[in-house]
Protein backbone atom coordinates (compact mmCIF):
# COMPACT_ATOMS: atom_id res chain seq x y z
CA UNK A 1 0.00 0.00 0.00
CA UNK A 2 2.63 2.34 0.80
CA UNK A 3 4.36 1.84 -2.58
CA UNK A 4 1.18 2.48 -4.40
CA UNK A 5 1.16 5.83 -2.59
CA UNK A 6 4.49 6.73 -3.18
CA UNK A 7 4.88 5.79 -6.93
CA UNK A 8 0.66 7.77 -7.00
CA UNK A 9 2.67 10.99 -5.39
CA UNK A 10 5.84 11.46 -7.34
CA UNK A 11 3.79 10.77 -10.56
CA UNK A 12 1.84 13.59 -9.52
CA UNK A 13 4.69 15.73 -8.05
CA UNK A 14 6.74 15.31 -11.70
CA UNK A 15 3.79 15.50 -13.98
CA UNK A 16 0.73 17.30 -12.01
CA UNK A 17 2.37 19.14 -9.23
CA UNK A 18 0.68 21.05 -6.57
CA UNK A 19 1.50 23.80 -4.55
CA UNK A 20 2.84 21.41 -1.70
CA UNK A 21 4.83 19.64 -4.54
CA UNK A 22 6.41 23.26 -6.21
CA UNK A 23 7.43 23.83 -2.70
CA UNK A 24 9.50 20.78 -2.58
CA UNK A 25 11.04 20.93 -6.24
CA UNK A 26 11.60 24.53 -5.25
CA UNK A 27 13.93 23.40 -1.90
CA UNK A 28 15.70 20.95 -4.37
CA UNK A 29 16.90 23.03 -6.49
CA UNK A 30 20.02 23.61 -5.08
CA UNK A 31 20.61 19.82 -5.81
CA UNK A 32 19.34 20.11 -9.14
CA UNK A 33 21.99 22.58 -10.25
CA UNK A 34 24.85 20.90 -8.94
CA UNK A 35 23.30 17.78 -10.96
CA UNK A 36 22.77 19.54 -14.12
CA UNK A 37 26.67 20.32 -13.92
CA UNK A 38 27.60 17.37 -13.56
CA UNK A 39 25.69 15.85 -16.51
CA UNK A 40 26.59 19.51 -18.93
CA UNK A 41 30.65 17.95 -17.19
CA UNK A 42 30.02 14.29 -18.68
CA UNK A 43 29.12 15.14 -21.90
CA UNK A 44 31.48 17.81 -22.69
CA UNK A 45 34.20 15.89 -21.57
CA UNK A 46 33.59 12.79 -22.99
CA UNK A 47 35.57 11.73 -26.28
CA UNK A 48 32.89 9.39 -28.23
CA UNK A 49 34.14 6.27 -29.43
CA UNK A 50 33.56 5.11 -33.34
CA UNK A 51 32.93 1.26 -33.79
CA UNK A 52 33.44 -0.75 -37.00
CA UNK A 53 29.60 -1.01 -37.14
CA UNK A 54 26.78 1.89 -37.31
CA UNK A 55 24.98 2.11 -33.54
CA UNK A 56 21.69 3.56 -33.33
CA UNK A 57 20.56 5.03 -30.00
CA UNK A 58 16.84 5.48 -29.05
CA UNK A 59 16.34 7.54 -26.13
CA UNK A 60 14.70 10.33 -23.80
CA UNK A 61 15.64 12.62 -21.37
CA UNK A 62 12.71 12.21 -18.77
CA UNK A 63 12.94 9.43 -16.29
CA UNK A 64 10.19 6.71 -17.35
CA UNK A 65 9.05 5.88 -20.56
CA UNK A 66 8.05 7.47 -23.30
CA UNK A 67 7.49 4.65 -26.02
CA UNK A 68 11.60 3.85 -26.54
CA UNK A 69 10.50 -0.28 -26.57
CA UNK A 70 7.78 0.02 -29.49
CA UNK A 71 10.05 2.84 -31.75
CA UNK A 72 12.88 -0.18 -30.92
CA UNK A 73 11.22 -2.72 -31.94
CA UNK A 74 9.78 -0.75 -35.38
CA UNK A 75 13.58 0.04 -36.23
CA UNK A 76 14.31 -3.43 -35.56
CA UNK A 77 11.79 -4.73 -38.03
CA UNK A 78 12.18 -2.04 -40.77
CA UNK A 79 16.10 -3.15 -40.93
CA UNK A 80 16.55 -6.44 -39.42
CA UNK A 81 16.23 -8.00 -43.41
CA UNK A 82 19.02 -5.90 -44.22
CA UNK A 83 20.98 -6.25 -41.28
CA UNK A 84 22.42 -8.34 -38.59
CA UNK A 85 20.87 -6.44 -35.46
CA UNK A 86 21.57 -6.77 -31.95
CA UNK A 87 19.58 -4.92 -29.32
CA UNK A 88 21.50 -3.60 -26.24
CA UNK A 89 20.67 -2.08 -23.22
CA UNK A 90 21.20 -1.95 -19.72
CA UNK A 91 19.13 -4.71 -18.14
CA UNK A 92 17.61 -2.60 -15.50
CA UNK A 93 16.57 -4.55 -12.24
CA UNK A 94 17.67 -8.03 -13.39
CA UNK A 95 18.77 -10.06 -11.07
CA UNK A 96 22.37 -11.20 -12.98
CA UNK A 97 25.50 -9.23 -12.99
CA UNK A 98 28.00 -8.18 -15.47
CA UNK A 99 27.13 -9.22 -19.49
CA UNK A 100 24.45 -11.56 -20.81
CA UNK A 101 23.30 -12.98 -24.39
CA UNK A 102 19.75 -12.75 -23.47
CA UNK A 103 18.61 -13.79 -27.29
CA UNK A 104 20.84 -14.99 -30.23
CA UNK A 105 19.31 -15.88 -33.75
CA UNK A 106 15.69 -15.81 -31.65
CA UNK A 107 16.65 -18.13 -29.31
CA UNK A 108 16.22 -16.84 -25.73
CA UNK A 109 19.74 -17.61 -23.96
CA UNK A 110 17.99 -16.88 -20.36
CA UNK A 111 15.28 -16.38 -18.26
CA UNK A 112 13.11 -13.23 -17.14
CA UNK A 113 15.01 -12.58 -13.90
CA UNK A 114 18.49 -12.73 -15.71
CA UNK A 115 17.51 -10.58 -18.56
CA UNK A 116 15.30 -7.93 -16.82
CA UNK A 117 12.10 -7.72 -18.06
CA UNK A 118 12.40 -4.96 -21.03
CA UNK A 119 15.14 -7.43 -22.58
CA UNK A 120 12.98 -10.28 -22.44
CA UNK A 121 10.10 -8.73 -23.99
CA UNK A 122 12.59 -7.85 -27.34
CA UNK A 123 13.45 -11.74 -27.04
CA UNK A 124 9.79 -12.64 -26.99
CA UNK A 125 8.25 -10.29 -29.72
CA UNK A 126 10.69 -9.74 -32.20
CA UNK A 127 11.44 -12.18 -35.09
CA UNK A 128 15.39 -13.67 -34.75
CA UNK A 129 15.83 -11.25 -32.16
CA UNK A 130 19.73 -10.93 -30.59
CA UNK A 131 19.41 -9.22 -27.87
CA UNK A 132 22.16 -8.44 -25.24
CA UNK A 133 22.56 -7.02 -21.57
CA UNK A 134 25.60 -5.13 -20.23
CA UNK A 135 26.22 -2.00 -17.48
CA UNK A 136 29.26 -1.48 -19.86
CA UNK A 137 27.48 -0.71 -23.48
CA UNK A 138 31.04 -0.87 -25.62
CA UNK A 139 31.93 -4.70 -24.18
CA UNK A 140 28.32 -5.44 -25.19
CA UNK A 141 28.56 -3.56 -28.40
CA UNK A 142 32.33 -5.38 -29.16
CA UNK A 143 30.80 -8.83 -28.35
CA UNK A 144 28.19 -8.44 -30.77
CA UNK A 145 30.64 -7.61 -33.67
CA UNK A 146 31.86 -10.93 -32.49
CA UNK A 147 28.81 -12.19 -33.13
CA UNK A 148 28.47 -10.99 -36.43
CA UNK A 149 26.60 -7.93 -35.84
CA UNK A 150 26.19 -4.71 -38.36
CA UNK A 151 23.62 -2.67 -36.37
CA UNK A 152 23.34 -1.97 -32.79
CA UNK A 153 20.63 0.08 -31.36
CA UNK A 154 21.07 1.25 -27.76
CA UNK A 155 17.90 1.41 -25.89
CA UNK A 156 18.23 4.45 -23.71
CA UNK A 157 21.24 4.68 -24.92
CA UNK A 158 21.59 9.08 -25.05
CA UNK A 159 23.69 9.30 -22.20
CA UNK A 160 26.23 7.02 -23.69
CA UNK A 161 28.23 9.88 -24.68
CA UNK A 162 31.20 8.09 -25.08
CA UNK A 163 30.22 5.98 -27.74
CA UNK A 164 29.90 7.44 -31.76
CA UNK A 165 26.15 7.15 -32.46
CA UNK A 166 23.39 8.27 -34.04
CA UNK A 167 20.92 9.97 -31.03
CA UNK A 168 17.55 9.29 -31.28
CA UNK A 169 15.24 11.52 -28.81
CA UNK A 170 11.57 11.16 -28.19
CA UNK A 171 9.58 13.73 -26.66
CA UNK A 172 6.84 12.30 -23.80
CA UNK A 173 3.71 12.22 -24.57
CA UNK A 174 2.46 14.37 -21.51
CA UNK A 175 5.09 17.20 -21.28
CA UNK A 176 6.19 17.59 -17.58
CA UNK A 177 5.10 20.81 -15.90
CA UNK A 178 8.33 21.59 -14.55
CA UNK A 179 11.26 21.71 -16.79
CA UNK A 180 14.17 20.85 -13.86
CA UNK A 181 17.03 18.26 -13.42
CA UNK A 182 15.85 15.68 -11.13
CA UNK A 183 15.45 15.91 -8.07
CA UNK A 184 13.29 18.85 -8.74
CA UNK A 185 11.34 18.03 -11.57
CA UNK A 186 11.63 14.45 -13.67
CA UNK A 187 14.68 15.56 -16.36
CA UNK A 188 17.49 12.75 -16.58
CA UNK A 189 19.02 15.46 -18.62
CA UNK A 190 18.73 18.92 -19.40
CA UNK A 191 15.48 19.67 -22.03
CA UNK A 192 18.34 22.07 -23.69
CA UNK A 193 20.13 18.77 -24.88
CA UNK A 194 17.32 18.20 -27.07
CA UNK A 195 19.82 20.08 -29.49
CA UNK A 196 21.99 17.10 -28.95
CA UNK A 197 20.12 14.66 -30.61
CA UNK A 198 20.42 14.27 -34.32
CA UNK A 199 16.87 13.15 -34.55
CA UNK A 200 13.77 14.40 -32.26
CA UNK A 201 10.64 12.92 -32.33
CA UNK A 202 7.25 14.00 -31.07
CA UNK A 203 3.72 11.80 -31.25
CA UNK A 204 3.12 13.18 -34.72
CA UNK A 205 6.00 11.81 -36.08
CA UNK A 206 5.43 8.23 -35.80
CA UNK A 207 2.20 6.34 -35.93
CA UNK A 208 1.25 4.23 -32.89
CA UNK A 209 -1.77 1.30 -32.89
CA UNK A 210 -2.85 0.38 -29.66
CA UNK A 211 -4.99 -3.29 -29.36
CA UNK A 212 -5.82 -6.04 -27.01
CA UNK A 213 -4.80 -9.47 -27.81
CA UNK A 214 -7.09 -12.06 -26.06
CA UNK A 215 -9.60 -9.50 -24.76
CA UNK A 216 -12.65 -10.79 -22.47
CA UNK A 217 -15.52 -8.82 -21.24
CA UNK A 218 -14.40 -8.41 -17.18
CA UNK A 219 -10.52 -7.43 -17.87
CA UNK A 220 -8.56 -5.56 -14.87
CA UNK A 221 -5.55 -3.65 -15.68
CA UNK A 222 -2.64 -4.02 -14.19
CA UNK A 223 0.85 -2.66 -14.65
CA UNK A 224 4.30 -1.77 -13.41
CA UNK A 225 5.70 0.71 -15.91
CA UNK A 226 6.87 4.33 -14.98
CA UNK A 227 4.15 7.44 -16.08
CA UNK A 228 1.03 4.63 -15.37
CA UNK A 229 -1.30 7.37 -16.12
CA UNK A 230 -0.51 6.69 -19.78
CA UNK A 231 -2.88 3.91 -19.69
CA UNK A 232 -5.70 5.96 -18.88
CA UNK A 233 -7.02 5.76 -22.54
CA UNK A 234 -8.37 1.73 -21.79
CA UNK A 235 -9.42 2.35 -18.57
CA UNK A 236 -13.31 2.61 -19.52
CA UNK A 237 -12.84 -1.08 -21.27
CA UNK A 238 -11.88 -2.38 -17.69
CA UNK A 239 -13.55 -3.60 -14.68
CA UNK A 240 -10.56 -1.62 -12.16
CA UNK A 241 -7.16 -1.14 -12.62
CA UNK A 242 -3.99 -1.56 -10.17
CA UNK A 243 -0.57 0.62 -10.56
CA UNK A 244 2.89 -0.96 -9.27
CA UNK A 245 6.31 0.77 -9.34
CA UNK A 246 8.58 0.55 -12.81
CA UNK A 247 9.57 -3.27 -13.10
CA UNK A 248 7.70 -4.36 -10.51
CA UNK A 249 8.48 -7.99 -9.83
CA UNK A 250 4.93 -9.47 -9.55
CA UNK A 251 3.72 -12.89 -7.40
CA UNK A 252 1.14 -15.39 -8.83
CA UNK A 253 -0.65 -14.76 -5.61
CA UNK A 254 -1.00 -11.22 -5.94
CA UNK A 255 -2.21 -11.67 -8.95
CA UNK A 256 -4.92 -13.91 -8.60
CA UNK A 257 -5.78 -11.50 -5.47
CA UNK A 258 -6.60 -8.93 -8.04
CA UNK A 259 -8.56 -11.30 -10.19
CA UNK A 260 -10.58 -12.06 -7.29
CA UNK A 261 -11.07 -8.63 -5.86
CA UNK A 262 -12.50 -7.67 -9.08
CA UNK A 263 -14.27 -10.46 -9.65
CA UNK A 264 -12.22 -10.25 -13.30
CA UNK A 265 -12.35 -12.59 -15.96
CA UNK A 266 -8.49 -11.91 -16.82
CA UNK A 267 -5.33 -9.68 -16.19
CA UNK A 268 -4.85 -6.81 -19.06
CA UNK A 269 -0.79 -6.55 -18.81
CA UNK A 270 1.34 -4.62 -21.36
CA UNK A 271 3.89 -6.79 -22.82
CA UNK A 272 6.86 -5.41 -20.82
CA UNK A 273 4.49 -7.43 -17.66
CA UNK A 274 3.46 -10.13 -19.41
CA UNK A 275 6.67 -11.42 -19.73
CA UNK A 276 6.99 -11.93 -15.70
CA UNK A 277 3.75 -13.46 -15.18
CA UNK A 278 3.10 -15.12 -18.45
CA UNK A 279 3.93 -18.80 -16.45
CA UNK A 280 1.62 -17.87 -14.13
CA UNK A 281 -1.61 -19.67 -15.67
CA UNK A 282 -3.61 -17.15 -15.31
CA UNK A 283 -6.09 -15.75 -18.05
CA UNK A 284 -4.36 -12.89 -19.73
CA UNK A 285 -4.98 -10.56 -22.05
CA UNK A 286 -2.20 -8.60 -23.46
CA UNK A 287 -2.13 -4.37 -24.28
CA UNK A 288 -0.04 -4.37 -27.71
CA UNK A 289 1.02 -1.29 -28.26
CA UNK A 290 3.02 -1.02 -32.44
CA UNK A 291 4.84 1.70 -33.45
CA UNK A 292 4.97 2.51 -37.00
CA UNK A 293 8.05 4.59 -37.92
CA UNK A 294 6.89 7.17 -41.21
CA UNK A 295 9.19 7.01 -44.42
CA UNK A 296 10.97 10.44 -43.62
CA UNK A 297 12.24 8.62 -40.20
CA UNK A 298 13.65 5.71 -42.19
CA UNK A 299 15.62 7.63 -44.99
CA UNK A 300 16.92 9.66 -42.12
CA UNK A 301 18.26 6.43 -40.52
CA UNK A 302 19.06 4.58 -43.83
CA UNK A 303 21.07 7.47 -44.48
CA UNK A 304 23.29 7.35 -41.08
CA UNK A 305 23.60 4.16 -42.21
CA UNK A 306 24.91 4.04 -45.84
CA UNK A 307 26.59 7.10 -45.34
CA UNK A 308 28.77 5.66 -42.16
CA UNK A 309 29.77 2.36 -44.11
CA UNK A 310 31.35 4.37 -47.10
CA UNK A 311 33.16 6.64 -44.19
CA UNK A 312 34.30 3.39 -42.94
CA UNK A 313 35.36 1.99 -46.07
CA UNK A 314 37.19 5.23 -46.86
CA UNK A 315 38.93 5.26 -43.93
CA UNK A 316 39.81 1.54 -43.70
CA UNK A 317 41.36 2.55 -47.92
CA UNK A 318 43.40 5.50 -46.03
CA UNK A 319 44.73 3.50 -43.53
CA UNK A 320 45.79 0.43 -46.05
CA UNK A 321 48.14 3.81 -48.00
CA UNK A 322 49.71 4.96 -45.31
CA UNK A 323 51.08 1.34 -44.54
CA UNK A 324 51.97 1.22 -48.47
Amino acid sequence: MFNHKLHAWLERYFYQPGYFEIVISTLLLPFSLIYYCLVWLKFKLAKPVKFSIPVISVGNLILGGSGKTPLTKAIFNEFSHKYKIFIILRGYKRESKGMQIVALNGVIKCDVATSGDEAMEYAISLKNANVIVSNDRKIAIDKAISLGANLVILDDGFGKADIYKLNILLHPAKEPRLNFTIPSGVYRYPKSFYNLADITLKSGDIIKENSIINPTDKMVLVSGIANPSRLSFIYDRCVGYEHFGDHHKFSKFECESILKKYNADSLLVTQKDYVKIKDFGLKLSILELKTTILPNLIDKIDMFIKSYQISDRIYSNSQKGDLC
